[in-house]
């Protein structure tokens, strides 16, 4: 029989965090409903406690359930008439704050008890000191356990790490789990894996159970959004974490869990032999489990065929009353030993007890009939089909046609239409189908990358061209307005060491971008020998670093409506065939506003690249792209990952290092080795120099780009001059358009996949660049 009352219990504790889900066959709904018209108590004995059956072997006052020896009330339950509707208990758990437990729920075929269970919880108020605090206990005597299988633990916080002991027999089982998180933003709402909530298995066999709570900081740094932390046994199903559960768990004391039990603690091939005590009665089978404490117990089922409380007596099934003839071309006869068999109609003769198949002797009118049905209906359902596809059909172009609206299409195709730029320079706007083509239904062999913005993927066009097609993922809602500005600015930029905009898709719920196609990989892969690629000599990192100046100037200075990257680092900088340095990735780019105070902004980018003013003030400015710039001259000096946790705490973060030992003049050991030998050293002390000015921590210290972009330019022709053969990048000259319009970005961002994608979204910070280590740090005693 089946747990029942399962959502009116659901709606009682919470419809926002329970939930439940029964799914049978319509034959084991109607067994189900059958089997609860059979008697389920003693005779003469209660068999309901308001709306909950009360079955045999559990009963309701002396003589009504089970005794088992020297356990003689374990399957006691009594009814409190007070509430509303009447409420069961089991007075034979332990618990911390009563001897009463409340059931809300048997299942006589897995041997199964639901019960309501304490949460315990732990609180904190803003200094950090504990405001509130439970631990709850429950103990089940034999035949009792808690059962594992059903059962699920979960810890629910921030700054959370719950202990669960338990013991079976005598044996002491610890477990728990953490949970930590810094901002709300942070939690992981769809999931149970440690950011705010975690979740593991409950042993096999426990007699009892204690929860208890602590927290790593008391709260202090989460009090805000939660002051508590909480921790539960729970039914496996019932229980979904989402954006409403810390609320909810404030105000809810208990939650369900399962116990198993057994008839005493001796297997079916035992107990079958004891007549006097064998509780398996008449039509019922004896099912073993093991209960982890060196025995075995046993529960009853109901044979197949039949249905009722198996403690009691089962009883036959009528399988042919159910709604549907379970004989097709026949007749249903109920057999009285848990059976049925067919009685077949006219024309049809039996094969095996449950099937009626056509007779060889069947007319052949009746054969023409049936086929002459079956060809109608073939042509019916062919033509429901073909009207179905047209309307599937109608209805996707429906739909890219509101998405082309949305994304503001009509009004890019005016503001092309209005352009004086040649074809190649003009954003074009592409369907989806052709974009569909290119990628090959975007099939995972074409995929080049992907991040927390999109993915990626490469593409071949009708005309040959290799492009580079990002598909963002759906995160957030833009204003077609600013989208439609963004296209037809990015695609005027026609830089050398610019990746190229070529132009969109607007006919997706989020728009598509496509991109001039770099394929000898990243500056990353490149310093870090990654995917076997061949290290860079000096003279090649000090081209693609004037290259990378020159673009990052053109984008602050040569432009009409200046341009901040905002997330400048190796990954974002692709190299092609020859080594030409390509600044790609615009997904976090803004458009710079006339005036400078409009650009206050929600902190983005890649740890350890991140401008520590920008971090402090929210306020972007095109300095916030030198200090990121100046951490990519930092890694091609030193050849090291600018944030490594395989590093001492001390030297995590590569440009705290470097600014360090440029201070105490100490640059030597920290620079690659094969750049020393390489390269000139009063060359290689201008660039750290210039590294170390870019590093500033306040950004009117540091040179502007088109600075930036003149020393590098004097250092490479020096270069040049010593180490000839190195062709010397394209000045910032060569370029054809400037921008004339202004609009905010459009964030379509997909990291760097060797870096680990680190990008980050931040709120608000308080920090400098020393401590932009320290976020990085882990918690106190290693959690």
């Amino acid at each position: 029989m089946a747990l029942v009352d399962v959502g009116m219990f659901v709606m009682q504790v919470s419809l926002a965090i329970v939930a439940a889900s029964i799914t049978t066959t319509s034959t084991q709904v109607a067994a189900d409903q059958a089997s609860l018209l059979q008697p389920q108590a003693k005779p003469n004995c209660p068999d309901r406690c308001g709306d909950l059956t009360i079955p045999y072997p559990f009963g309701i006052g002396d003589g009504c359930y089970r005794q088992l020896p020297e356990q003689n009330h374990q399957f006691s339950i009594t009814c409190d008439q007070s509430t509303k509707p009447p409420s069961a208990y089991w007075t034979s758990a332990k618990r911390w704050t009563s001897a009463k437990v409340r059931v809300t729920n048997f299942n006589i075929s897995e041997g199964e008890l639901q019960i309501m269970s304490y949460i315990a919880k732990d609180c904190y108020d803003a200094q950090g000191s504990r405001t509130y605090r439970t631990t709850p206990l429950l103990r089940v005597d034999p035949p009792f356990t808690i059962s594992s299988r059903k059962n699920k633990f979960f810890a629910v916080g921030c700054d959370t790490y719950a202990i669960f002991r338990g013991f079976r027999g005598e044996e002491e089982l610890v477990t728990g789990c953490m949970s930590v998180c810094t901002t709300l933003g942070g939690v992981d709402w769809e999931s149970c894996t440690g950011v705010g909530c975690c979740q593991t298995q409950v042993p096999h066999g426990l007699k009892n159970r204690t929860v208890r709570l602590s927290s790593y900081n008391g709260h202090k740094e989460i009090w805000s959004f939660n002051p508590c932390s909480y921790a539960f046994i729970v039914q496996d199903g019932l229980f979904t974490f989402n954006t409403t559960s810390f609320e909810l768990l404030n105000n809810i004391q208990e939650l369900p869990m399962v116990l198993n039990w057994d008839m005493g603690n001796v297997p079916c091939e035992v107990a079958g032999k004891r007549s006097m005590d064998y509780a398996c009665k008449a039509n019922s089978k004896c099912a073993n489990r093991r209960n982890f404490t060196g025995g075995n117990g046993y529960y009853c089922q109901c044979l197949p065929g039949y249905e009722g409380n198996p403690y009691l007596g089962c009883q036959d099934i009528d399988e042919c009353s159910a709604e549907t003839n379970p004989c097709e071309n026949g007749t249903c006869l109920n057999s009285p030993a848990g059976n049925y068999s067919c009685k077949c109609h006219k024309g049809f003769r039996s094969d095996g007890p449950w099937k009626c198949v056509p007779s060889p002797k069947v007319n052949n009118t009746s054969l023409k009939i049936l086929l002459g049905i079956s060809i109608s209906v073939f042509v019916l359902m062919t033509g429901i089909f073909g009207i179905y596809c047209g309307f599937k059909r109608r209805q996707f172009e429906r739909l890219k046609a509101k998405y082309f609206d949305a994304n503001g299409g009509p009004k890019l195709l005016e503001k092309l239409s209005t352009q004086k730029e040649s074809l190649e320079t003009k954003a074009q706007i592409f369907t989806a189908e052709v974009l569909k083509k290119a990628t090959n239904s975007y099939h995972e062999s074409e995929k080049l990358g992907e991040g927390g913005y999109g993915t990626v993927y490469k593409g071949i066009l009708k005309d040959e061209r290799v492009v580079a097609i990002k598909k963002s993922k759906n995160t957030a809602q833009i204003e077609s307005d600013q989208f439609v500005n963004e296209v037809v600015v990015l695609s005027q930029i026609n830089h050398k060491n610019v990746v190229r905009l070529i132009g969109c898709c607007l006919e997706t719920q989020m728009p598509l971008l496509v991109y001039e196609f770099v394929g000898n990989g990243t500056l990353y892969e490149h310093i870090h020998r990654i995917n076997g690629r061949e290290p860079l000599s000096w003279a090649f990192r000090l081209k693609i670093a004037a290259e990378t100046a020159s673009a990052l100037s053109y984008l602050h200075h040569s432009t009409s409506i200046p341009i901040i990257h905002r997330d400048v680092k190796a990954t974002n900088i692709l190299l092609d065939e020859k080594f030409t340095a390509k600044v790609s990735d615009f997904g976090a780019s803004r458009l710079v506003p006339e005036d400078p105070n409009q650009l206050p902004t929600i902190v983005q980018g890649t740890m350890g690249y991140l401008d520590p003013e920008y971090l402090q003030s929210n306020i972007l400015t095109d300095k916030s792209d030198v200090y990121s710039f100046g951490v990519v001259l930092v890694e091609l000096l030193t050849s090291k990952k600018v944030v490594s946790f395989d590093r001492s705490e001390e030297e995590r973060n590569l440009a705290n290092v470097f600014v360090s030992a440029a201070k105490k003049g100490m640059l030597n050991p920290i620079l690659d080795d094969e750049i020393v030998k390489d390269g000139n050293l009063e060359i290689i002390e201008k660039v750290a120099n210039l590294a170390k000015n870019c590093l500033s921590l306040k950004g009117d210290d540091r040179p502007s780009m088109k600075d930036v972009e003149r020393e590098l330019d004097g250092i490479l022709l020096q270069t040049l001059a010593i180490e000839p053969g190195v062709k010397s990048h394209s000045s910032a000259k060569e370029i054809d358009h400037s921008l004339e319009s202004s609009s905010s970005a459009f964030v379509v961002k997909v990291g760097g996949e060797d870096e680990g994608d680190n990008t980050t979204n931040v709120t608000s910070y308080d920090v400098s660049m020393e401590n932009q280590a320290q976020m990085l740090k882990p918690f106190d005693d290693g959690r």
